[in-house]
């Protein structure tokens, strides 16, 4: 029998979190996100060592916080640089059952130039998710032209515009 380097059932990427309260983290991943949960592995004191959940054709790995590990929450470091695409059927409800459930809205809910209606924001764990629905298949062209006028109305285009 063959080893598969990389095993049946997972993707080449596949983030890890590391969540102060990941047992509260998994409740709320699966009730806002459809989350369904693979494996949780326990830990002395109640926490949790490892958890797989699926979502969709992607996991997610996550474990309860361990300081003495170096394996530290966003909120223990002061916030999280990384932000989680997520394609969900309906973003508007999604989005409106996260910040039921004590999300932070980062970036309301619009419908971008690239064709996708999408918002960001932050979960209770200090992790940042942005949901998206796809609405709109956008032509190479047009998207494009799109994103040039989208800069230039930021005034963050190349040129200066």
């Amino acid at each position: 029998m063959t080893v598969q380097p990389i095993p049946e059932g997972y993707p080449r990427v596949t983030p890890y979190l590391c969540i102060d309260g990941a047992a509260a983290a998994i409740d709320f991943y699966v009730s806002v996100l459809g989350a369904q949960e693979r494996m949780r592995m326990a830990a002395p004191g109640g926490k949790i060592a490892h958890a797989e959940l699926e979502l969709g054709n992607s996991v997610i790995m996550l474990a309860d916080e361990y300081p003495d590990m170096g394996f530290r929450s966003p909120k223990a470091v002061g916030g999280t640089p990384i932000t989680l695409h997520v394609y969900v059927e309906d973003v508007d409800a999604v989005f409106a059952e996260a910040l039921s459930r004590g999300a932070t809205e980062l970036s309301p809910i619009k419908t971008e130039f690239y064709g996708d209606r999408s918002g960001q924001l932050e979960d209770p764990f200090g992790h940042r998710w942005n949901l998206a629905t796809h609405v709109e298949d956008v032509p190479p062209d047009d998207m494009q032209k799109r994103s040039e006028e989208a800069m230039r109305s930021v005034g963050s285009a190349p040129d200066g515009g």
